[in-house]
């Protein structure tokens, strides 16, 4: 089963995005910058995993409803807010992200 995986730190706050709790709440990752190769993998009713990896660990983990793209970075990558449903809070698990705090994983 493959799963999108996103983080959402506390310094993502101060440049502009949204804290874990906010896309707890609301469901809605916002600029996350996806690889085109991901893209192409990642559907709806996916597994999404929202991270807070910094000093006050979290997970929660849903199901992807849409992807909408939005801007590209300078390098051209592609960013989309990520729609989540039903996100609720599970045992923490670290996971491995790229530079962009992002990772798909085959479960």
């Amino acid at each position: 089963m493959t799963t999108l995986v996103i983080h959402a730190p506390d310094y993502r706050v101060k440049n502009g995005g949204k804290s874990f709790e906010a896309i707890l709440e609301d469901g809605i990752g916002p600029g996350y910058a996806i690889w085109d190769k991901w893209v192409k993998i990642i559907r709806s009713g996916l597994t999404v995993v929202l991270l807070r990896k910094d000093k006050n660990k979290k997970r929660a983990e849903g199901i992807l409803d849409t992807l909408v793209g939005t801007n590209r970075y300078v390098n051209g990558v592609q960013r989309h807010d990520i729609h989540i449903k039903g996100l609720t809070i599970v045992p923490y698990k670290s996971e491995k992200l790229n530079r962009y705090g992002v990772a798909v994983i085959d479960c």
